[in-house]
C-alpha cells in the first residue's frame, strides 16, 4: 500500500477502552469526551477482550502500557491471545513481554521493523495480521495482583484478496535445555507459509559455567518435508542476529540485542528482507552450545558440570553419548561444548494448514 494511496475500500478503526467496539462515532464518549476511559484495572484471574472485530480486515498495530512493566515475572505471565475467523484455539497465546520482543521479560528500549519500545516503558507490535471474517484479541491476567492497562489496537476493515495467510506465534521455554538436545524454536508444522522471525531470551547458568560464552549454537531450519536434516543452517547464535565475536546490545531494523549483561541475553531476528517461505512444513531449532578455554572446560569437567565437548582447538571431536577429554594442550585453546541454560523464544510466522 503506497503512502499516497487513499484506499477508499479501507476503513481505519482503533479499539481501546475509549472505544472498545471501534465503531464509527463511538470514541471518547465517557466523561463528556474529557479522557474518561483511557485505561482500566484488569483484576487477578480476569481476561478482557481488547478487540472483537467482524468482517474482513487487517490488524496493523498493537500498543500497550502497563503499571507493572518493571516486574519481570509479570511480563512473563500476563498474556495476549489472538483468534482469527472464529477459531476456537488461539493462533497466539504468549506472555506479553516476550511477544513484544523482550525475550527474558525485562523491558528495555529498542526499535525494530516489527516491534519497539521507544523508552523501555511501552509495548508496540507492527506485524500485519489479516482476517477474513473476524478477529478477537484478549488480555489475560493470571497473576495474584491486578494490573493497570492502557492499550489500542489499530486495524483496517477491508476486503482481502484470496491467499492472505493467518498470523501465528509459538512461545516455548526450556529451563534448562536438555544436555546435547537442540532447543526447539518452532515445532514441526505442516502446510505452507512464511517464517517472520524470532524473539529469544537466554539466562545462562553462571553457577555452573561462569562467564564462559553461551552463543556458539547454530540455528537450523528444516523445510518442506526435510525434517531429519536442515536446509538452512547458521554459524552461531550471535552470527544469526548479524553480530560477531560475542554479543552486546544493539538495535537495528531486522536484528538486535536489547539485554546483554550478567549472563542474560534478549535478542531478535526478523526475516522481512530475507524471506523464509515454506510450502510443505517447517521446523526450527537452535543448538545450546558454548565456548570456553581448555583450562575452563577442564575445571568444569572436574566439578561435574553438565557439558559435552564437541570440538577442541577447532577440531571436531563430538561423539554422542561419550565423554571426551579436552587433553593437555595449550590451556587457552578454544573448546566448544553443549551446555544447559534457560532458553525461551517466540516464533512468528504466517501459516495456512494443509
Amino acid at each position: 500500500m503506497e503512502l499516497f494511496d487513499s484506499r477508499i475500500d479501507s476503513r481505519p478503526r482503533w479499539a481501546s477502552f475509549e472505544n472498545p467496539t471501534g465503531d464509527p462515532g463511538e470514541g471518547g464518549l465517557s466523561n463528556n469526551g474529557a479522557k474518561g476511559s483511557p485505561s482500566r484495572y484488569v483484576e487477578s484471574g480476569e481476561e478482557v477482550t481488547l478487540l472483537d472485530a467482524h468482517g474482513g480486515g487487517v490488524v496493523r498495530k498493537i500498543w500497550m502500557a502497563l503499571d507493572r512493566y518493571t516486574e519481570r515475572e509479570a511480563m512473563r505471565s500476563l498474556s495476549v491471545r489472538m483468534y482469527w475467523d472464529g477459531a476456537k484455539e488461539p493462533a497466539v497465546d504468549c506472555p506479553i513481554g516476550e511477544f513484544f520482543g523482550h525475550g527474558t521479560g525485562r523491558v528495555a528500549a529498542f526499535d525494530s521493523a516489527l516491534a519497539s519500545s521507544p523508552e523501555g516503558r511501552s509495548l508496540n507490535c507492527f506485524i500485519p495480521m489479516p482476517f477474513y471474517k473476524s478477529a478477537k484479541i484478549t488480555f489475560y491476567n493470571p497473576t495474584c495482583r491486578r494490573v493497570l492497562l492502557f492499550y489500542d489496537v489499530e486495524y483496517t476493515l477491508e476486503e482481502l484478496r484470496p491467499g492472505a495467510l493467518y498470523f501465528h506465534a509459538e512461545r516455548r521455554r526450556e529451563s534448562p535445555v536438555a544436555l546435547g538436545e537442540p532447543y526447539t524454536v518452532l515445532s514441526r508444522t505442516r502446510g505452507r507459509g512464511r517464517y517472520l522471525g524470532t524473539s529469544f531470551g537466554v539466562i545462562t547458568d553462571r553457577e555452573s559455567y561462569g562467564d564462559t560464552w553461551f552463543g556458539e549454537g547454530e540455528i537450523k531450519f528444516y523445510l518442506d518435508g526435510n525434517f531429519d536434516t536442515p536446509t538452512l543452517v547458521g554459524t552461531g547464535t550471535e552470527d544469526y542476529i548479524g553480530d560477531g565475536w560475542g554479543q552486546g546490545t544493539f538495535c537495528n531494523a531486522t536484528q538486535g540485542c536489547t539485554v546483554a549483561s550478567d549472563g542474560e541475553y534478549a535478542f531478535y531476528r526478523w526475516h522481512t528482507v530475507d524471506p523464509i517461505c515454506f510450502h510443505d512444513g517447517i521446523k526450527v531449532t537452535l543448538q545450546a552450545m558454548g565456548n570456553g578455554t581448555r583450562r575452563e572446560v577442564r575445571d568444569m569437567q572436574k566439578r561435574g558440570v553438565p557439558l559435552t565437548v564437541t570440538s577442541v582447538a577447532g577440531v571436531g571431536v563430538y561423539k554422542p553419548g561419550e565423554r571426551v577429554a579436552v587433553g593437555d594442550g595449550d590451556p587457552d585453546d578454544s573448546v566448544l561444548f553443549f551446555r544447559c541454560d534457560d532458553y525461551s523464544s517466540v516464533a512468528y510466522f504466517y501459516y495456512e494448514k494443509p
